[in-house]
């Protein structure tokens, strides 16, 4: 009923810059917060940045101050703007949304999860 899909992904060097896109298509009601988690090799799935619905943003401590999460809710589609990338941000990056769908006679809610897109960061 609803798709998560990233772009974006691939091989930029250290110091440089990378734009990923998650656009959420399908039966949707509403989008309350998005956000982008990340994944390296042997680590559990960690936090990168959270928007809500009204623009406010979260952001973990690694990076802050190098990453800007927005989104265009026109699109429902969120970006994660990653400027000066470490080779410890090499992981494969999910979008997450926190939605309402259309089930043909009401609205429910459910999180749903892009399938990921792998960023690796060369020094």
């Amino acid at each position: 009923q609803v798709q998560l899909v990233e772009s974006g992904g691939g091989l930029v060097q250290a110091g440089g810059s990378l734009r990923l896109s998650c656009a959420a298509s399908g039966r949707i009601c509403s989008i309350n917060a998005m956000g982008w988690y990340r994944q390296a090799p042997g680590k559990q799935r960690e936090l990168v940045a959270t928007i809500s619905s009204g623009g406010s943003t979260n952001y973990a401590d690694s990076v802050k101050g190098r990453f800007t999460i927005s989104r265009d809710n026109n699109k429902n589609t969120v970006y994660l703007q990653m400027n000066s990338p470490k080779p410890e941000d090499t992981a494969v990056y999910y979008c997450h949304a926190d939605l309402t769908y259309f089930t043909g006679s009401y609205c429910d809610g459910m999180d749903y999860w892009g399938k990921g897109t792998l960023v690796t960061v060369s020094s």
